[in-house]
């Protein structure tokens, strides 16, 4: 009996096309921000967070099916509740951000969301951890100083709100991994869509002010193009190693400050490219080590 092995320009042709998508993923996800930053601060924050969810739910409609093939037990549901708090909070932090400091900024303090994932894992799940980890994580550590350079310029509310939002979207992703492991990644995503916004309601109700037309296209365009990065996230990892397509997904920083740079007059910072490297060098080095170590087992 012979075995067949995928051709190495079968293999390459693959790898191009996970790269591909992922390029795609990252043009998606400024397109986010780009239309978080014209919503701007015309709708309050909690509101603008709040109809970015609603509108968003009629994507989801594919994922009815599997939906309704789930026993959902009282853990599952504490679960998803869970990660709705961490997503309600990530999102509000973000959207808040976004009308505060320059998209380039916001962008490279959110790429630090694997180090507070990788900590995350250690404090809250007992993982162990290396040496050489601890280093990148040192390292990220000062890529972020390098970006809000404390004592030598004003840190603006945006900058904490965006740190904060980074530590919650990581609270978010380590209880969404454990709900891969019991529902299908559909009904977790859509489980997400639906309890973030029902989170968010109540506060959104208490400061509520109608929103325009205008308003109502720019945040159904943002859940269109967050639906679609997703969806093309979840391409690239079909056809690549997530340790190969990494640091294609850091080119979202040279969008983020060619997009401010042109579309809002934003300066280019050289601290913040300078700091957004080390935070991706260390966030590659920790996703390469995985991979290794997965490669190992």
């Amino acid at each position: 009996m012979s075995t067949t092995h995928p051709s190495t320009a079968d293999t390459s042709q693959k790898t191009m096309k996970g790269i591909l998508w992922m390029l795609f993923m990252t043009l998606c996800f400024v397109m986010v921000n780009v239309l978080v930053k014209y919503v701007g601060n015309g709708l309050p924050v909690l509101e603008s967070a709040f109809l970015r969810f609603l509108l968003g739910l009629v994507f989801l409609i594919p994922a009815l099916g599997a939906v309704r093939q789930v026993r959902f037990t009282p853990r599952l549901w504490k679960l998803t509740f869970s990660r709705a708090l961490f997503h309600a909070l990530a999102m509000t932090c973000w959207f808040y951000a976004m009308t505060r400091i320059p998209m380039g900024e916001v962008t490279s303090l959110n790429f630090m969301n694997p180090i507070y994932i990788t900590i995350g894992a250690v404090v809250m799940f007992g993982e162990k951890i290396a040496l050489p980890r601890i280093t990148a994580l040192i390292v990220a550590f000062l890529g972020g100083l390098v970006i809000l350079r404390p004592g030598f310029r004003e840190i603006d509310p945006g900058h904490l709100s965006m740190m904060l939002s980074a530590m919650a979207f990581a609270g978010s992703y380590l209880i969404a991994n454990r709900l891969v492991k019991e529902l299908p990644s559909s009904v977790v995503v859509f489980l997400m869509s639906v309890t973030v916004p029902i989170v968010i309601a109540p506060f959104a109700l208490l400061h509520w002010e109608t929103p325009t037309l205008h308003e109502l296209i720019l945040l159904f365009l943002t859940a269109a193009f967050a639906t679609l990065g997703h969806y093309a996230m979840t391409r690239a990892f079909a056809c690549a190693p997530q340790s190969l397509l990494q640091p294609v997904a850091f080119t979202q920083l040279i969008w983020s400050v060619s997009f401010g740079y042109l579309l809002f007059g934003e300066s280019v910072d050289p601290y913040v490219l300078l700091g957004g490297a080390m935070i991706i060098g260390a966030v590659s080095f920790i996703t390469w080590r995985e991979a290794r170590k997965k490669a190992r087992a």
